[in-house]
């Protein structure tokens, strides 16, 4: 190359341009893979919230189909009503039938008989006799249980209201 031919320069001149935009795509384009790495990570990290978020809507969806199921099931409603005299009832209001009723032995007054492994339908209603005296008066509630109700429920024993006789 002779020093004063004048294309060669410029022909150096352009080659070092280009060897200066080459070094700077170069530089940039780490960038990008750094920067494209980065935006792959964050792409997998947002699916992965995505799909967590997924799974927690379809076990919420699942729990109210179960509790709304649950609702709906017919449920035995088992109550002590006040009849005359002595005698009490067991009735059930519920809207399935109630089976092995049972008046626990908690506060219930001696001498008469228990309720004990009593079927109630729907709406029927048993009668029972249950006295007090000074020392075990009538209690003011029965535990009870019954099938699909194990622990036992407190049931307030109603009030005896006397019948007032018309003249």
């Amino acid at each position: 190359m002779n020093w004063g031919d004048a294309p060669a320069w410029a022909a150096f001149a352009l080659s070092a341009a280009a060897l200066f935009v080459s070094i700077k795509a170069r530089q940039d384009g780490k960038r990008s893979a750094d920067a494209s790495g980065k935006s792959a990570d964050a792409a997998v990290r947002s699916a992965d919230a995505a799909e967590a978020t997924l799974a927690d809507q379809r076990r919420a969806a699942q729990e109210d189909r179960w509790a709304r199921l649950e609702a709906e099931r017919p449920r035995a409603d088992v109550v002590v009503e006040y009849v005359s005299g002595d005698t009490w009832a067991l009735r059930n209001k519920g809207s399935a039938p109630a089976r092995a009723v049972t008046v626990g032995e908690r506060d219930w007054p001696p001498g008469t008989e228990r309720p004990a492994g009593w079927e109630l339908a729907c709406g029927e209603a048993k009668a029972f006799m249950m006295a007090g005296d000074m020392v075990h008066p009538v209690p003011t509630q029965l535990w009870l249980t019954w099938s699909g109700q194990e622990e036992p429920v407190a049931h307030a024993v109603p009030l005896r209201t006397p019948r007032i006789r018309k003249r």
